[in-house]
């Protein structure tokens, strides 16, 4: 972790010795600043560029999109969106939705936020250039036309029970009279901070790159936001940033990962824990071709093998007791936060006597060393893991084990993450423990599990017609109860082949500091309430200038 430079390099209006401290306790003002510990820094925070939590996050401090969906709100459902940047809207026809915009809406330098800001804005979105994550869902897909300053169009191409959603979901406004001039395929390098203008609640004051970036409150704002700043530390690793929050560094922690790191912080009486559903789920996955030969993979093409391996894990116990009490094992490839979520949905049961039982049907005969075979092929394969993440190699020797009294032989290698993409992408692996971050909409499903996510992020190359039948069913029908009901049909049929073992959807849990009030987390956007925020004096004194407490 890196140490912050001598506090007479850092001044700016007011010291950031004065932002982070109170020596005085008997004549401190009430500071109303909130330090957050973040567990990496985004290479930016302008919203086309954005394709991680922590830049998402800021970001969403400073720009704004159309409307936002309600927590919880299923995105097929158009009564579960609320104002934002835009007013009001309401349906032309089954392509079309019109929008107003918020009267008095403006950027940060004061100019009026227009119409022509949101067509270019999409436009932006949609330009391969960027490689935007709303690109495959808007480039050709979208088109606004300003009726006036403040009224425009949303046109889609064919209609979509999800037209709303991508509407106003993956696009955040950004001034056209900052960026039009500038060549597109130079944005990513740009570090001014000036042209970081927004109209949401906050704006950027500074960004020290490698140590904090400072959002104060925009004065113009139409609701004054809580905090006057909020500066955001960036350490290396989760250990570092709660450190920060236990030495009174810091006043909060998005999540404490791990039980261990729970259990530190839970002891301290500064702090509160703040559960929610975190929007993760975890899993292990087979694949089910040998690429480099092409062929079926030898053993785990075999759909009655991979059912008798997944009858073999205890899933819930095995989630519990790598991310904790809270941790659940899912009903399929959803966090806990997905909309369709149901305990109903049918998994295959933990059951080691069946799991032994499909072994020996599928032609696998233990031998005297105890490792099964089937001909001359013994049941032996590998587990690929990234270096980075200590709760996936544990899974990887949990499991390991849970075979090893099947009658597998099951190896585990950890490599560094570009490594583990790579061999993901090129099919070099037996087996792997993933992770996916959900959004609202069940529709990444396809890229994960079907036949046309094989160009995507479906590495096993499990491919299902009746799966990818119903998954498209399901997304293209309005009825919330209708398509959730697709959309356990095709899970049910997910599970039952086994393409992989669905292992966990834990739980977050925030560390928040005591002085920090009206905190209240949107699981699936945990700071977007930030702006209700609240923060008392500080009864601690903070060093600016010395170690992180890493």
């Amino acid at each position: 972790m890196r140490r912050f430079p001598p506090v007479g390099l850092i001044l700016f209006g007011v010291s950031m010795f004065a932002i982070l401290s109170c020596r005085d306790q008997a004549t401190c003002p009430r500071c109303d600043t909130a330090v957050i510990a973040a567990i990496s820094e985004p290479p930016s925070i302008l919203p086309p560029l954005v394709d991680e939590s922590v830049g998402r996050d800021i970001g969403d401090q400073v720009f704004e999109r159309l409307a936002l969906l309600k927590a919880g709100g299923a995105p097929i459902d158009t009564s579960a969106y609320r104002p934002a940047l835009a007013e009001r809207w309401e349906r032309v026809d089954a392509l079309t939705w019109r929008f107003h915009l918020r009267p008095g809406a403006r950027w940060h330098d004061g100019r009026p936020v227009t119409a022509e800001d949101v067509r270019f804005s999409f436009a932006t979105f949609s330009d391969s250039t960027l490689h935007s994550v709303a690109e495959p869902y808007l480039a050709g897909r979208v088109q606004v036309v300003p009726i006036d300053s403040a009224t425009f169009t949303v046109r889609f191409t064919e209609p979509s029970p999800e037209q709303l959603y991508d509407a106003t979901y993956h696009v955040r406004v950004i001034p056209k009279h900052v960026w039009e001039g500038t060549p597109i395929d130079s944005w990513a390098a740009d570090t001014s901070t000036a042209r970081l203008v927004g109209s949401g609640p906050f704006r950027v004051e500074r960004w020290e790159r490698g140590q904090f970036l400072v959002l104060a409150a925009d004065s113009a704002a139409r609701e004054t936001p809580g905090l006057r700043r909020v500066i955001w530390r960036f350490t290396a690793d989760p250990d570092a940033a709660l450190n920060l929050v236990l030495s009174h560094e810091a006043d909060l922690l998005e999540t404490a990962i791990g039980p261990e790191r729970v259990s530190r912080a839970a002891a301290d009486s500064t702090v509160r824990l703040i559960s929610y559903p975190s929007a993760a789920y975890g899993f292990l996955g087979f694949n089910l071709q040998d690429r480099e030969r092409r062929r079926p993979h030898p053993i785990l093409e075999d759909r009655h093998t991979r059912r008798a391996l997944a009858l073999g894990v205890n899933r819930s116990v095995l989630a519990r007791s790598v991310f904790g009490d809270d941790a659940k094992a899912p009903p399929g490839p959803m966090s806990r936060l997905l909309w369709i979520w149901s305990d109903e949905i049918r998994t295959l049961p933990y059951d080691t006597a069946a799991a032994a039982d499909s072994l020996e049907a599928a032609g696998w005969r233990r031998g005297a060393d105890g490792v099964r075979r089937r001909e001359a092929r013994r049941l032996a394969f590998d587990i690929l893991v990234p270096t980075t993440s200590g709760s996936r190699r544990q899974l990887a020797v949990q499991l390991q084990e849970a075979w090893r009294r099947l009658g597998a032989e099951v190896t585990v290698t950890a490599v560094d993450f570009p490594v583990f993409q790579e061999r993901l992408g090129q099919g070099r692996f037996d087996s792997y423990i993933g992770a996916w971050l959900d959004e609202p909409s069940p529709r990444s499903l396809a890229d994960q599990w079907s036949r046309s996510g094989w160009d995507a992020i479906n590495y096993g190359r499990y491919a299902s017609p009746t799966f990818d039948s119903l998954l498209a069913a399901a997304g293209s029908e309005s009825e919330r109860d209708r398509a959730a009901e697709l959309y356990r049909r095709a899970m049910e049929t997910l599970n039952a082949d086994a393409p992989a073992i669905f292992l966990y959807a834990p739980a977050n849990t925030a560390v928040v500091s005591r002085r920090i009030g009206n905190v209240r987390i949107d699981p699936f956007s945990w700071a977007s309430g930030l702006r209700e925020w609240t923060a008392a004096e500080m009864h601690t004194p903070v060093a600016a200038s010395g170690s992180s407490g890493s």
